[in-house]
């Protein structure tokens, strides 16, 4: 069995996983937000850089190679990966307490795992118009994080294309694939996998907010 090693521990993988996936098969979780296993490596948010004999790269997207020197826990990434959070914090308008994603929200779970306790700096306060035109699904685009999860969901599993990321820097959008640029104009349903994936709360089921208890939530 081929093996790399990542903060001292020698982790087994096979031919083709990447750097991510042998640490998530052996329960050694590198931080993550737009990963997501049986999706195409992305590499967009990196969050899960490492640091691979020496240089930076991202576990998302770098294959294993045999005997390969992986860090992932030293200051160092922990400080990096702590301005990574705070600046998505600040760039868009996450407020924990009023989102009905709290508890279940990657991007929170990472800030907490980080020991982030409050955003450092001064929020931007982008103006963001939310969609709510569709009868079952709403998009609050203060909540995105740009990780193009549903942009893969909706191409690659649902076969619709239905988001794009549009834009670059503090322009950046998450933009829907209709004439109109609304939801309803699309043939999106409840049942896609693209309305499922979000890490964050930014697709969002109508008619199901704050449905889990504390304590049962996904992070709790």
């Amino acid at each position: 069995m081929k093996t790399i090693h990542l903060d001292g521990h020698e982790i087994p993988f096979e031919d083709g996983q990447t750097v991510m996936d042998c640490a998530l098969a052996a329960d050694k979780p590198i931080a993550h937000l737009c990963h997501l296993p049986g999706y195409t490596p992305y590499g967009s948010c990196r969050l899960c850089t490492v640091k691979i004999d020496g240089r930076f790269s991202s576990a998302c997207t770098q294959p294993a190679r045999e005997g390969m020197q992986v860090e992932s826990e030293t200051e160092e990434l922990k400080e990096m990966r702590l301005g990574i959070l705070r600046m998505l914090f600040v760039e868009g308008n996450h407020y924990c307490p009023s989102c009905e994603k709290s508890g279940s929200c990657r991007l929170q779970h990472a800030a907490y795992n980080a020991g982030m306790l409050d955003p450092h700096y001064r929020p931007f306060y982008p103006k963001r118009e939310m969609d709510a035109s569709h009868p079952d699904i709403l998009i609050d685009n203060d909540r995105c994080i740009f990780c193009a999860l549903c942009v893969r969901a909706s191409r690659d599993v649902d076969g619709k294309a239905v988001f794009d990321i549009s834009g670059r820097g503090l322009a950046t959008r998450l933009v829907v694939n209709s004439k109109s640029g609304l939801l309803v104009d699309t043939d999106i349903s409840v049942e896609d996998k693209a309305v499922h994936v979000c890490p964050v709360g930014a697709i969002l089921v109508k008619g199901r907010g704050f449905e889990v208890p504390i304590g049962m939530r996904l992070y709790d």
